[in-house]
């Protein structure tokens, strides 16, 4: 079993590092113009070490790609550090926390400890690392660097970048036994014609805690008996509401981890965090999400041509050399999903033409066998597939035709629904007849044809509602085909695939799956060894990209998906209408309740009680319905 790191106090990660005990990982968080990466540990010798890389999404690099964030890289031997007589202060990590801040507790020999607090600003492009040092005896320091440095200067699409490292630090700093003192280090960059501000960092750090606390404590608040499940649920929710970044043509939500910064994706932010950000009622995000949806609808023309693989550069151009990874269908299911949660008509209706344009392009791109093209999938042919049909991209469509027929009748196009309801049951028996497979033994689905290997997306036709390979297809996604302490490999080892690669997106949506298929008890005691593993252990507190391609990075998608496991699985929660919504009376084994507070959907704030005999809803805080806890798929109108 990986070997725990963290702990757990009042929902505050915890290290408390033992004498031999040598480790390093790295923790990214973002404000809206800044992106704050901290590579952290403790060494061989016991002391501290911290590594950072400030990411600028609005300052673009040439040439201005996907990857062209302007990154200001400050190693740890040269960022500022504290000066005695003269000589450099040897600090001896103590104890590391995370509570949406890095906080990092050192002691020293000198007569005084220190405590960092790093986090990025809220609304500049500066991130900021607080330094408060406390004497137990009388004590006289300088910092290694001035109280604004040029660190580095660099070149983009908006003139020439300086890079500096700023302090409001005194420059003698003398303290007596028992006094302490805080002061701020900033590492900030501009354009040449923008002058430099030190911020308030105290002001920043308020800024930075409401922030986290509109996320983590604004709404889909878990209570479910469990520490360690709640809490992952926390962070998450944290990580996929953070990482929404201000560009010049607005807000966008974007994945983060090193490479992916004011753009957007079908996958990251049509599928995975739009129909999430629409369920927490927090305004940022859902102005990011509905600017993301909006952001294809120029593409979306007569002449029924591909949607890009993604807009990059802040809204400014495009990527398009994956072909057609199934964007349509991402689009389809992840906004109509979106519009359902949000129960906003003049939204909806505001992207109902871009809805019915994607159903549509997946009607043109339906085969002879009636199920629907693509050139990949969202892994971009990493695996292998064909390009002609994949069982993501199929499934996808059918899970946005059935939410595009409920969207419909919500508003009054009857005829439409009732295409999308007909077109959703024959592309249903069109991935039976076509994708359905016995794979050793399983009965179960192959990905493509002729690449009879399990797949991790197998699990896809379950998250949409196609249940009748549930068990089989259950069986095949935790057998030893499949299954690992990291979770499910992308797919399993065969002559055409020799990787171990794991991507959580997968693992996240099998999860889901499984309690939506009524086999909970079955996936709780992997569910929370997951949380364990993510939450507490060597690579912390997030959800991953991939493994190892990726190097977990914790891009921010994961973490609505993972999210997304306790609304639409754990609970079942699906929308029906713009003004209705069902829930699944159900608590699995090993968990003692579930309770789920303020939840955002179809424009009320809900709160859903289960425990193990009886249920019990409530809209803005009113009891609207109680009953028997039976398995039920429970049926609530907005009041």
């Amino acid at each position: 079993m990986t070997k725990q790191f963290w702990n757990i106090d009042s929902n505050v990660l915890l290290w408390k590092a033992k004498e031999s005990e040598v480790h390093f990982d790295d923790i990214e968080m973002s404000g809206l113009y800044a992106d704050f990466w901290v590579r952290y540990g403790k060494n061989e010798s016991g002391t501290l070490e911290l590594d950072y890389k400030c990411y600028y999404p609005t300052l673009r690099t040439i040439p201005n790609n996907t990857h062209a964030t302007y990154c200001n890289e400050i190693k740890n031997s040269f960022r500022p550090y504290l000066l005695k007589n003269g000589e450099a202060v040897t600090e001896y990590i103590r104890e590391f926390a995370f509570d949406g801040t890095l906080m990092v507790y050192c002691d020293t020999n000198e007569g005084f400890s220190t405590e960092r607090c790093l986090f990025p600003a809220s609304d500049s492009r500066c991130c900021i690392e607080l330094i408060t040092i406390r004497a137990t005896e009388d004590v006289e320091l300088e910092l290694s660097h001035p109280a604004c440095s040029v660190h580095s200067y660099g070149r983009g699409t908006k003139g020439v970048y300086v890079s500096r490292i700023l302090t409001d630090a005194c420059d003698g700093i003398r303290l007596e036994a028992g006094s302490e003192i805080t002061f701020g280090i900033y590492y900030s960059t501009e354009p040449a014609n923008e002058i430099a501000i030190i911020p308030d960092g105290r002001a920043e750090l308020e800024k930075r805690t409401e922030r986290i606390c509109e996320l983590c404590d604004g709404s889909l608040i878990l209570d479910s008996g469990n520490k360690i499940l709640d809490t992952m649920t926390r962070y998450s929710k944290l990580r996929a509401g953070e990482s929404v970044f201000e560009t010049i043509t607005g807000k966008y939500h974007s994945p983060g981890g090193h490479a992916y910064y004011a753009a957007i994706w079908c996958n990251d932010e049509a599928e995975y965090a739009g129909p999430y950000f629409a369920l927490t009622g927090d305004k940022t995000a859902i102005e990011a999400s509905i600017n993301a949806y909006h952001a294809y609808i120029p593409f979306m023309s007569d002449s029924y041509t591909r949607l890009p693989s993604s807009i990059i550069a802040e809204g400014l151009d495009i990527w398009e050399g994956a072909g057609d990874r199934g964007d349509a269908a991402m689009y389809l299911y992840g906004c109509s999903l979106f519009c359902l949660y949000l129960g906003d008509e003049k939204v909806a209706r505001g992207l109902w033409n871009a809805i019915k344009w994607c159903a549509e392009y997946c009607e043109r791109m339906k085969t002879p066998e009636g199920v629907i093209r693509s050139d990949a999938d969202e892994l971009e042919g990493r695996f292998p597939t064909d390009r002609y049909a994949n069982l993501s991209t199929s499934s996808l469509c059918y899970g946005g035709l059935i939410n595009a027929a409920k969207l419909a009748r919500s508003l009054g196009e009857y005829d439409t629904a009732e295409i999308y309801e007909k077109r959703a049951s024959e592309l249903a028996t069109a991935i039976e007849d076509y994708f359905g497979a016995e794979l050793h033994g399983y009965n179960t689905y192959r990905y493509s044809k002729g690449f009879d290997t399990l797949r991790a997306w197998i699990c896809l036709p379950l998250c949409m509602g196609i249940d009748k390979r549930a068990d089989e297809t259950l069986d095949a996604m935790l057998s030893e085909y499949l299954w690992t302490e990291e979770g499910m490999l992308t797919c399993e080892r065969s002559a055409e695939n020799t990787s171990d690669t794991i991507w959580d997106r997968s693992t996240l949506y099998g999860m889901k799956c499984a309690f939506l298929s009524g086999a909970g008890d079955r996936m709780m005691q992997p569910l929370l060894d997951y949380c364990r593993k993510r939450l507490l252990c060597d690579r912390i507190p997030y959800p991953v990209e991939a493994y190892p391609e990726g190097d977990k990075r914790h891009l921010s998608g994961e973490s609505a998906l993972f999210v997304r496991v306790v609304t639409e699985g754990l609970f079942g929660i699906r929308p029906e209408s713009l003004d209705s919504f069902s829930f699944i009376a159900s608590v699995p084994e090993g968990l003692k309740r579930l309770y789920l507070n303020a939840v955002y959907i179809s424009g009320s704030c809900f709160d859903i009680h289960i425990d193990k005999d009886r249920f019990e809803v409530f809209e803005n805080g009113v009891s609207v319905l109680c009953g028997i806890t039976d398995g039920s798929r429970i049926t609530v109108n907005k009041q």
